[in-house]
């Protein structure tokens, strides 16, 4: 029997744990499609595209990093990244070239299904309505400006004053519609993982702070020397709109 659920590909070179993973997600109600390295991903990947992909940093094909950085090169399809090592080096660098979330390895198969599911919200877009209204009766777009770009929180985009669009992951989305939301207040980072639903049960502080990063270099002037998302020393960020 094919599961109708959500079509999640696992990518681990141990043929074992491959398969209890999968089929812990199979009994969820998830459409699993298993893949022992980069290579059969990819190959996954023109014919079918995952709606989320579970994949072990360290296998010895083609290193777990190399695929994330390949695949956000080209996709916004959710990485979860499962990763055996003690060093939080492998996830920090993960989630700074585009990772949603990470496990260590072995990993809880309930709270991975949990992780898959809240990914998965946060990814989801809603379609345009076939019903839409006419455009004299359309409510303005909303859109707030973050240094170098507009953030337009119905269309989920950020873009520049000419109109091309910059590459975002939907956990930035979220952070950065948290800020849109609370201008000019200061916000811990548990705060922060609370807004955008990025809630770590883990509590790995360096999580936040490794897309404030990734975010500063899509918005500010000077990523270095950020002047409208600040950080505010022993509490957490700020949002200043005006720069000041």
């Amino acid at each position: 029997m094919t599961a109708s659920g959500p079509h999640i590909a696992v990518v681990d070179d141990e043929a074992d744990a491959r398969a209890m993973v999968g089929d812990y997600l199979r009994l969820h109600g998830f459409d699993v499609a298993l893949c022992e390295g980069g290579r059969a991903l990819r190959a996954h990947l023109q014919i079918r595209t995952p709606d989320l992909i579970v994949l072990d940093l360290n296998m010895p094909e083609e290193d777990g990093l190399s695929i994330v950085r390949d695949l956000k090169a080209r996709s916004p399809i959710p990485i979860i990244m499962l990763t055996a090592t003690a060093s939080a080096i492998d996830r920090v660098v993960g989630l700074e070239l585009g990772a949603d979330d990470y496990l260590p390895k072995p990993c809880e198969l309930r709270e991975l299904v949990a992780r898959v599911r809240s990914v998965l919200r946060r990814a989801q877009v809603a379609p345009a309505s076939p019903q839409a209204a006419a455009p004299e009766t359309a409510a303005p777009a909303r859109t707030v400006r973050f240094g170098t770009k507009w953030l337009e929180l119905d269309a989920l985009r950020l873009r520049d004053d000419a109109g091309v669009e910059q590459p975002l992951t939907r956990s930035e989305f979220d952070l950065l519609k948290a800020f849109a939301d609370h201008p000019k207040r200061a916000l811990s980072r548990e705060r922060l993982l609370d807004l955008a639903d990025a809630r770590d049960p883990d509590a790995f502080d360096r999580a936040i702070d490794v897309r404030i990063n990734r975010i500063r270099k899509k918005v500010e002037p000077d990523p270095a020397n950020p002047r409208y998302i600040r950080t505010v020393r022993g509490l957490g960020y700020i949002f200043r709109p005006e720069g000041d």
